[in-house]
């Protein structure tokens, strides 16, 4: 198969085909072009109630909010020049005007280093004042003019109901200063630290929290923190609406302890317990079966003895504890709790059971050394 091209016009007939052309376009009507006009804004009325509370909210505590970046060191590699450099981002909230800054411990957890962005984009080198990992919670501290901090407002985890609406404010993926919203969607969940150890009665909500959210408070309607953000639970790594917060009032328990002391300081009653199952295989009832007890210690001096071997190799019967304060005490995490709200001096009273008898004994705390 051959193809044909057509031959070019001669010059002069193109020419006067072009000059046609030019002839025809100035005999026709011009056609008008519209104006680049932009089309009228539609009216709206006032916002919702729903939309005036969740604006209302993130006015009122963004500016306590904090950006917290953990720094750690990296060498330079052609030198032998050391560097703190980003290792991690989480959310955080001022605590006071003295410049403490609350925030989860997993978010500084192996840092060297830490630098805090307040809500106006200043940015300040932050000190560690204190954690206490089986709760998830550390304290730092800036230093920033009084006006720039904000403590944000608190509230009470007490008398929560499943239902009411709640609001995160946090860095999810570094963005900072996102509000979420959602609702109490469980009470009284049961999450893990970093230290294995229980966090319980745990807020859950499905507000959205992803990734950078850590350590950034959630809130109620009237713009009061609730709880702090801690963690998700998703196959993915990101929101699946199903996310956990430390309740306030545990927060408000502890955060003055690490300010004041650096530390959690925790109170002991003297005692070594049994490990996980021994009640269950001496057939004894539900409690803490104590296998050491120091004799000058607060339950020694109360009278609370060990299970022992006897010359025989048959046990001698100690006691079990079954309640602080009458908060029962089922394994060794619900006694370490219950005796976590109390201060070394204070005095408690344990529910004791010994060969098949319960007694009352009061103790007075001492300072646990560590």
């Amino acid at each position: 198969m051959t193809t044909s091209r057509r031959a070019p016009l001669p010059f002069a007939r193109s020419a006067r085909l072009l000059s046609c052309l030019l002839a025809l376009a100035t005999t026709l009507p011009a056609v008008a072009r519209p104006e680049a006009t932009p089309r009228a804004v539609a009216a709206r009325g006032p916002l919702t109630p729903d939309e005036q509370t969740n604006i209302s909210v993130f006015k009122s505590a963004s500016p306590s909010v904090v950006n917290i970046t953990a720094l750690g060191l990296e060498r330079d590699f052609f030198s032998t020049t050391v560097h703190q450099v980003p290792q991690g981002t989480g959310t955080g909230f001022v605590w006071d005007e003295l410049g403490h800054i609350v925030t989860n411990f997993h978010v500084i957890q192996g840092a060297n280093g830490a630098r805090v962005t307040l809500s106006d984009q200043s940015s300040h080198r932050a000190q560690l004042v204190g954690a206490f990992p089986d709760r998830d919670l550390a304290v730092l501290k800036i230093d920033a003019p009084r006006s720039k901090l904000i403590p944000i407002a608190l509230g009470t985890s007490k008398g929560l109901a499943v239902g009411q609406r709640v609001f995160a404010i946090g860095n999810p993926f570094g963005l900072d200063q996102t509000l979420t919203v959602g609702v109490v969607s469980a009470l009284n969940r049961e999450i893990e630290a970093v230290t294995r150890r229980s966090i319980r009665g745990a807020i859950q909500t499905d507000a959205a929290i992803n990734p950078g959210n850590s350590g950034g408070p959630l809130l109620d309607s009237a713009g009061r923190m609730i709880g702090v953000n801690t963690s998700i639970y998703s196959p993915s790594g990101a929101s699946a609406g199903i996310g956990f917060a430390i309740p306030v009032d545990e927060v408000n328990r502890i955060v003055p302890r690490l300010i004041r002391d650096g530390r959690m300081v925790r109170p002991s009653i003297g005692v070594s317990t049994g490990p996980e199952g021994m009640g269950r295989t001496l057939g004894l009832p539900k409690g803490v079966p104590l296998v050491r007890v120091v004799p000058n210690g607060p339950a020694g001096r109360a009278g609370l003895a060990p299970f022992m071997r006897g010359t025989e190799g048959s046990i001698v019967q100690g006691d079990v504890i079954q309640a602080v304060d009458d908060e029962p005490t089922e394994d060794l995490d619900d006694m370490l709790n219950a005796l976590e709200r109390f201060q070394p001096g204070d005095r408690v009273t344990l529910t004791v059971w010994r060969a098949g008898k319960v007694r009352k004994v009061v103790v007075t705390l001492a300072e646990l050394r560590e």
